[in-house]
């Protein structure tokens, strides 16, 4: 620990997520009917920075939204402890139609929606500035992250990139990134990197790529996987932040990521720090061959 409270910058998509518990997928034209429905706030961006804030850190969040739903957004997030600074767009919020099946995996469709413009940046320039580390995704405009990114070279700010959904990053990006945080299929998508990596592994963990480790994750009766990865990349942070080894933080979120696929939905599901003991620090290490 440092002696204060980690201080974590992210930026990224913010809209309505509209869940549908379903029997099973589709197949062709098929209509299939939903067991249940749930709506809540959700984004790649933002479920990392409420996984961070419930890790006991101060957090700062850069999203757009509806005029109409900047309000409601920030009211939110005031009670989430998030200190959220909300561009407000004439386009539609962005949503997200996530169906999950009955073995728990997820089908996710997204509407875009209002997006963020790299003139929106400046206006979170201080907190950025501020921070141990900034989250980035590609979930927002690339002249968004390369803005972002420029600060924070500028004021000594590590950046970890989670590279979804799957994009090329450009080149200033990339060579400003400290480490990234893909699935495996986004490892494959993004080809080589200048830092070292940490690639999630589902139910098993994560693999550090410097040094060919796999962190294994503990067992999990999992009913929905949406947001673990979120949340991993989330804890991660604040754990390095805090001044953990890269090791010890990739289990204390493996350990977060896998308690978050026991409960439904997302915000429901990211715990709070109190809620598990990262007690798989000292473990659960296997080399790669």
């Amino acid at each position: 620990m440092t002696g204060r409270k980690a201080r974590i910058a992210v930026i990224g998509l913010v809209g309505k997520s509209m869940f549908f518990e379903v029997p099973r997928f589709h197949m062709g034209g098929e209509t299939v009917h939903a067991n249940g429905f749930h709506e809540e706030w959700g984004g790649k961006g933002f479920n990392q920075a409420v996984a961070a804030s419930r890790q006991g850190a101060e957090v700062a969040f850069l999203g757009a939204t509806s005029m109409s739903d900047s309000k409601p957004l920030t009211d939110f997030c005031n009670k989430e402890g998030l200190h959220a600074t909300i561009a407000a767009k004439p386009e539609p919020t962005a949503c997200a139609a996530i169906m999950t099946d009955g073995t728990g995996e997820t089908r996710v469709t997204v509407y875009p929606g209002a997006r963020l413009e790299a003139a929106d940046v400046s206006e979170f320039a201080a907190a950025i500035a501020a921070a141990d580390f900034l989250l980035l995704n590609n979930e927002v405009p690339d002249a968004v992250n390369l803005r972002a990114s420029e600060i924070a070279e500028a004021h000594g700010v590590k950046i970890i990139f989670n590279p979804a959904p799957a994009h090329q990053i450009p080149a200033e990006v990339r060579r400003r990134v400290s480490l990234f945080t893909p699935n495996e299929f986004e490892e494959t998508e993004m080809g080589e990197a200048s830092c070292d990596v940490v690639t999630t592994l589902g139910a098993k963990g994560c693999r550090i790529r410097s040094t060919g480790e796999v962190v294994h994750a503990p067992p999990a009766d999992a009913v929905d996987s949406t947001g673990a990865g979120d949340t991993f990349t989330g804890v991660l942070a604040v754990r390095l932040a805090e001044g953990e080894s890269l090791r010890d933080a990739c289990a204390a979120a493996n350990e977060a990521a896998s308690l978050e696929t026991t409960v439904r939905y997302v915000l429901s599901a990211i715990p709070k720090r109190a809620a598990y003991s990262h007690s798989i620090v000292a473990g659960g290490l296997e080399e790669m061959s």
